[in-house]
């Protein structure tokens, strides 16, 4: 259900639900789905952007959230990024390979970020993901 609603809206055309299911499963694989967003201190954004930015994606990760253009990244950086157990189970729940997987990521990640942070900051500590989308209309 998660998965939907970050895929919704924000990609028009093809696609959406895909973006949704491997955002939705890339989150809950890091600890941000479900329970109500525990990485990070209770921010399920902030552990992925943490881990993109020590693996040297700070300017990409940044401008995600600030309010000018978003910068892309490509699928390879984000297999870099992520650890592979967590790619291969993102992969497995999208039912796809785990390239495909990165590069899907890739392609999505940036605009749902976007779309969470609509006034340049990262959500407040203790915020879940489902309040998060709430307050976005995703």
């Amino acid at each position: 259900m998660l998965g939907g609603l970050l895929g919704g809206g924000s990609q028009a055309g093809t696609g959406g639900s895909g973006a949704g299911n491997i955002l939705g499963a890339l989150l809950g694989a890091l600890g941000g789905g479900g329970g109500g967003g525990r990485a990070a201190g209770g921010n399920p954004l902030g552990g992925l952007l943490d881990m993109l930015t020590k693996s040297g994606l700070i300017d990409q990760a940044q401008s995600w959230i600030g309010t000018g253009e978003n910068k892309p990244v490509s699928g390879e950086q984000i297999a870099r990024a992520l650890p592979g157990d967590t790619l291969q189970e993102v992969a497995a729940q999208a039912g796809v390979s785990p390239q495909e997987a990165a590069d899907q990521i890739a392609q999505h990640l940036p605009q749902a970020v976007d779309k969470l942070t609509p006034s340049g900051e990262l959500p407040q500590p203790g915020a879940s993901l489902e309040d998060l989308i709430r307050q976005q209309s995703l």
